[in-house]
């Protein structure tokens, strides 16, 4: 089927959250339930960054999964679970890491309750994630869960490596993106398809648009962070310079540059000169590098598409196609 007949098969955001939405209250109330500790530190610093909502994409992506494959279930639910647990952690671990005090327009854990608190509330997250697995007691599961997490703690090292390195080229970028956004996307739809019963080229035509997708998405987020509305962003615009870390739009623009500026850019980067911003952003207009690093995020998101093609059409399908599509058209 070509794209203009998808496109009559894609659906918006409002038209995705309506058809998940009774699968996403239960995987709410489930994670309140699960979160539950008797350490009351635990109880707080996880309130606070599960209340701060998101989209719940990555749990959304499990439902819907499940439901272009087969029919759902308590087990798609604790998957999900399982799925925005590890999410959390690693959202608290990173922040420590990178020095972040706003996330979604809120304090960081880390800048409310300081750094210790936060990684261990983190690894509170990932056993409390690893509990909930070994509670399914299903070995493939478990084998990608645990295959997946670690991956992520991979990507985690190989950032900070890249950490204020100017030679990061892209692909080191998407080397990073793969590792610790793509891989738990990819685990996800995955995890969907296998708790519905799907078989293991459906499994795998999952796995790989939720791997197309977190890239997509990914690439989409660091250009927001050059281009975005920073009240809508809910983080402050240039916090992927403040961190040192290079991203697509700057990766682009030094790779274009004329020698004197790309000597100057290195500076920045090596610096994390937040003062340097106007500049920054003037060497990514000048040389085109939001509009080449958008559309190598639309090449994610068609190719995300593509690996859907041998589904047929229902509903999830159609939710799934869309997301692809908000994944590089959303403003935050």
């Amino acid at each position: 089927m070509n794209n203009v007949a998808h496109q009559a098969n894609r659906l918006d955001l409002p038209a995705i959250q309506a058809l998940a939405a009774g699968d996403m209250a239960a995987i709410d109330a489930l994670i309140r339930d699960r979160l539950a500790s008797d350490v009351v530190l635990i109880n707080q610093v996880a309130e606070h960054i599960v209340s701060a909502g998101g989209k719940r994409l990555r749990p959304m992506l499990v439902m819907l999964a499940g439901r272009a494959t087969g029919t759902v279930g308590a087990e798609h639910h604790q998957l999900a679970a399982i799925v925005e647990f590890i999410h959390t952690s690693t959202l608290l671990h990173d922040d420590v890491v990178d020095e972040s005090d706003l996330r979604r327009g809120r304090s960081t854990a880390n800048a409310i309750w300081g750094n210790a608190a936060s990684v261990l509330v983190g690894d509170f997250l990932y056993s409390r994630s690893f509990q909930l697995m070994v509670e399914l007691d299903r070995m493939p599961v478990m084998r990608i869960l645990a295959d997946t997490t670690n991956r992520i703690a991979e990507g985690e090292v190989l950032q900070l490596l890249h950490v204020r390195n100017p030679d990061t080229d892209e692909a080191a970028y998407l080397n990073v993106i793969e590792r610790k956004t793509a891989v738990l996307f990819a685990a996800g739809t995955r995890l969907g398809a296998l708790a519905s019963g799907a078989d293991e080229a459906t499994q795998q035509a999952l796995f790989d648009y939720g791997m197309q997708l977190g890239y997509a998405f990914q690439i989409a987020d660091d250009v927001l962070d050059y281009s975005g509305d920073a009240d809508a962003l809910g983080k402050n615009l240039g916090d992927d310079l403040a961190e040192g870390k290079a991203t697509l739009p700057l990766i682009h623009a030094m790779a274009q540059a004329a020698p004197e500026l790309r000597a100057r850019l290195r500076t920045i980067v090596e610096t994390g000169d937040t003062g340097a911003l106007p500049e920054v952003l003037t060497a990514i207009e000048a040389a085109g590098s939001l509009d080449y690093s958008r559309a190598r995020a639309l090449e994610y998101a068609q190719a995300a598409e593509r690996a859907l093609d041998g589904l047929g059409d229902n509903d999830a399908v159609a939710a799934l196609r869309g997301l692809a599509r908000y994944a590089v058209e959303r403003g935050h």
